[in-house]
């Protein structure tokens, strides 16, 4: 299958060694646990190591906020959109919407300009804004996939969860019609604050089941070993399991 790295080695390896090309891939997770970092290395990567150039369509921030975060991390956005590699539109779900499905519009032209290859969209949680009709969000959520879709592209979607911590999931319609699910949790374990990572699914594809421990380092995500020894995790209330029972399943 052709996949498409992210950068991050051990989410790469999560995923059996990356997205599949031109598919949508959702990342969840509370403010703060990453999801912006995650999709600014996803497309740094893509450029730098991959040649292929990115748009970052962003609901939130201006354009001079992601230079200054992707600074942070040794990675020169500004240096990228004077070579034509990169794009970061700042606009609404609205007209984002109306832009992508219409022919000739700003995106399309951008990404022809530019033979972007990948996309990152932050954050979906906007489109709540258009309508309060779940039916009618789920179809917006469809139509707009689609037509990154329909360009070749292949999605990193960021979304909002309220969860900070526990096991209470966010309804999510947009679950349904992303190809990948990627959870970003915060995890007490012995009174101190965790991140947790796990992927809840991969259309056409295996991934690993297991939860992982991540960290966002000055050279961005670093994706590490995982859970041992511990269960429920997701819940907000982690616990040792029995010695016997990780001697006998996790260890194998």
């Amino acid at each position: 299958m052709d996949r498409v790295n992210t950068g991050i080695r051990g989410l790469d390896e999560m995923l059996g060694g990356g997205f599949l090309r031109d598919t949508a891939n959702l990342v969840e997770g509370a403010p703060g646990t990453g999801k912006t970092t995650l999709g600014m290395q996803f497309i740094y990567h893509g450029i730098v190591q991959q040649n292929e150039p990115g748009l970052i369509i962003t609901f939130e921030e201006f354009p001079k906020q992601y230079y200054q975060d992707a600074a942070s991390f040794g990675w020169d956005f500004k240096e990228l959109e004077k070579k034509g590699l990169l794009k970061v539109i700042m606009t609404s779900p609205e007209v984002s919407r109306l832009d992508i499905e219409s022919v000739g519009g700003l995106i399309e032209r951008h990404i022809d300009e530019m033979g972007a290859r990948r996309v990152v969209v932050d954050s979906m949680s906007h489109f709540a804004r258009i309508t309060q009709d779940p039916v009618e969000l789920r179809s917006l959520e469809f139509q707009f996939i689609n037509a990154l879709k329909r360009e070749k592209l292949t999605a990193l979607l960021t979304r909002e969860s309220p969860v900070l911590l526990g096991e209470s999931m966010q309804e999510a319609s947009i679950g349904f019609v992303v190809d990948s699910y990627i959870v970003l949790r915060y995890v007490e374990i012995e009174s101190a604050i965790r991140k947790a990572l796990l992927v809840l699914k991969m259309r056409g594809s295996d991934h690993a089941k297991d939860i992982r421990q991540y960290d966002i380092t000055t050279n961005g995500f670093d994706v590490q070993s995982k859970f041992e020894g511990q269960e429920g995790i997701l819940s907000g209330n982690p616990r040792k399991m029995a010695a016997s029972f990780v001697e006998a399943f996790v260890k194998k």
